[in-house]
């Protein structure tokens, strides 16, 4: 699987782009804040609708347009895909798959599935759960389409179910009515919980061997912190529902689970591992996403790494670049010299300025 091109139209700071990708590693070199993380979140955008930033769609859509544009051609199992998403300020966004739009959002995963690491996520272990939360979920959302659907419909419950316990009080008997949202957050939170679980098994296998390798035999084990338990979260939920009236917010549920790494069966990684060890493990869960999908397509994402290897040492550095020598990666960084001494076989390189890019004579 490889992205063959990118055209931008009026995105962020490009009014407008069309560049070429080469299969291997694609790097992208210039001083801050000219545009190189842009190219990066415009492909995580096309191929998972969403940006690494978190940014709304109006505040990605150029200054002064009212639209954007997003298309990219892929090579997936030997033929070409034609990926095109297209931005509005007041409107949501639209995608088409070969000319043909598609109805949900949750069909865009599996198109072309990508694997992006930044320099927020070496602090995954030490952040807040939600970001744990969020790393699971994207991973789960691009190896199962059933959990797009459950995932949103969950929070499209857990939302209306907070929007009733604040009205309650306000309103009479919008409290007979939480009765029936229960039964949909506990079956489709059931689900969630199910598939939360056969992912940590999955990613366990799979991370104990590149952690070790990474390490020096260091074992690692992934542990999947339940708020609630599949068989009890109906009964906790009713228990929890004055709790709930009293503070207007869903106390109970999968939203609020939470992820612990243990290091050689003791040491939680996210209270007392050193800012090595829980690099480390950073990165080993980044490499085993690229695992766990090439096993479950048959074929490896493509790898974004933004700016990421100024911040690694020399280990972990030569272990990433072994690591990607197989799979399409576009680098983002501020001098290409940063590459010339890496046993690193370069495709193309891009010079990015102020929102135009040209690429470079250096191969």
């Amino acid at each position: 699987m490889i992205i063959e091109s990118l055209e931008l139209k009026d995105y962020r700071n490009y009014e407008s782009l069309n560049i070429k990708l080469s299969s291997g590693v694609n790097i992208f070199y210039g001083d801050n804040a000219q545009g190189k993380t842009n190219i990066l979140e415009s492909i995580y955008l096309a191929t998972t609708s969403k940006s690494h930033r978190g940014s709304k769609d109006k505040d990605i859509i150029k200054f002064g347009s009212n639209e954007s544009h997003i298309k990219l051609m892929i090579e997936k199992n030997n033929s070409s895909v034609r990926l095109d998403m297209h931005l509005k300020k007041s409107k949501s966004k639209g995608v088409a798959i070969n000319g043909i739009p598609i109805r949900k959002l949750s069909e865009l995963f599996g198109t072309c599935n990508v694997v992006f690491f930044s320099p927020e996520d070496l602090n995954i272990i030490k952040r807040s759960p939600k970001e744990r939360r969020n790393f699971v979920d994207m991973e789960l959302c691009q190896l199962n389409k059933l959990y797009v659907s459950t995932l949103v419909t969950y929070n499209k419950v857990l939302d209306q179910r907070n929007k009733l316990l604040k009205e309650i009080g306000f309103k009479s008997g919008v409290e007979d009515t939480l009765d029936i949202w229960d039964m949909q957050l506990v079956k489709y939170g059931k689900d969630l919980i199910a598939y939360r679980e056969a992912f940590i098994k999955e990613l366990n296998d799979v991370i104990f061997g590149i952690h070790s390798l990474l390490s020096g035999g260091e074992k690692i084990n992934v542990v999947y912190e339940k708020n609630v338990e599949k068989d009890d979260f109906e009964e906790e939920l009713k228990k929890s529902r004055a709790s709930d009236i009293r503070y207007k917010t869903t106390n109970v549920g999968p939203h609020r689970d939470d992820f612990s790494f243990f290091l050689n069966g003791e040491m939680d990684l996210k209270k007392f591992g050193s800012q090595g060890q829980q690099r480390s493990l950073a990165l080993s869960l980044k490499l085993s996403e690229i695992e766990l999908i090439k096993s479950r397509y048959g074929e490896f994402p493509v790898l974004l790494l933004d700016d990421v290897l100024s911040e690694l040492d020399g280990k972990r550095q030569s272990h990433l670049l072994e690591s990607i020598k197989h799979i399409q990666t576009l680098i983002t960084c501020t001098g290409v010299e940063d590459f010339l001494n890496k046993s690193l076989d370069i495709g193309k390189v891009f010079k990015v300025t102020n929102g135009t890019i040209k690429e470079s004579e250096y191969n």
